[in-house]
């Protein structure tokens, strides 16, 4: 099994196709083969010799390993349908970053263009930078969005967050922007930083989670009262493994709020105190 480095030398006039650079998929090819792989560049396929340095050897850890080096940001759907295996970047990253992900570790060294973690349905995508818009939300033209898995996001998220997200987890750690868990469907969401308008809208089921400040709850969300200490100490510390601001969430009460009721739903807002 081969372990790959994929060095940018040389930045693409056009914007790459980069979902056939996956762990599995290069971990049986020689050095000369990877060059040789082709990547749709506009109307055209480009070998990925054209644009990187491949750096190869022979690995003994059975899970495959691939590693990306450069300013990425031109190269879009890295790690698109990636199920096994370690993909690390070491630098930003286009669109559509980790979309369908279902097994394996993903992790970018720097920020991510819009639709990242989009229909992921497993595994972890982790990116130290930002995010754009509609991360871990639902494809175009779909109606479910992340359904497994997590996605975690050291810097900031743009609008429509996890988006008719069913199932999962997704931390951001700095703010998001409008729409955040809009249409949600089931799942978790936790949030360190301050969010745009209409968090929560039309939500059905799923748990909003804000660490840092929260915005006033709609009039379509009510105040629950019933016992809930138990369950939020365990998700309280589970959270707290992540860092930052989610560190100190067992030890704080929490507010519940339930909703959305403009469309019947059962998902709740929790607010630490």
């Amino acid at each position: 099994m081969m372990r790959h480095t994929l060095v940018l030398r040389a930045q693409p006039p056009l914007r790459v196709d980069a979902r056939a650079l996956l762990p599995a998929a290069l971990c049986t090819l020689g050095r000369e083969e990877v060059l040789r792989l082709a990547l749709p560049h506009g109307r055209e396929r480009v070998p990925v010799g054209e644009w990187f340095d491949v750096q190869s050897e022979a690995a003994d850890d059975p899970r495959p390993q691939l590693r990306l080096e450069g300013e990425l940001a031109r190269f879009d759907a890295i790690g698109a349908g990636m199920d096994t295996g370690s993909l690390e970047v070491r630098g930003p990253v286009g669109d559509s970053v980790g979309t369908g992900l279902s097994g394996g570790e993903l992790r970018v060294q720097g920020s991510a263009g819009d639709l990242a973690g989009c229909a992921m349905r497993g595994g972890l995508l982790e990116v130290r930078g930002d995010v754009g818009d509609c991360a871990a939300s639902a494809l175009p033209g779909e109606i479910d969005g992340m359904t497994g898995g997590t996605l975690l996001v050291h810097g900031s998220a743009g609008a429509r967050l996890a988006d008719r997200m069913r199932r999962g987890t997704v931390l951001v750690h700095g703010e998001a922007g409008d729409f955040l868990g809009a249409r949600m469907v089931a799942g978790t969401i936790a949030i360190g930083g301050a969010c745009g308008k209409h968090a929560g809208w039309a939500m059905r089921r799923g748990t909003l989670v804000f660490a840092g400040a929260a915005p006033p709850p709609p009039a379509t969300f009510v105040p629950v009262h019933s016992a809930f200490e138990v369950i939020w100490q365990l998700l309280a510390r589970d959270l707290a493994r992540f860092g930052g601001r989610f560190a100190g969430l067992p030890a704080r009460d929490v507010t519940r709020w339930a909703g959305d009721l403009a469309v019947q739903g059962k998902g709740e807002w929790l607010v630490p105190r």
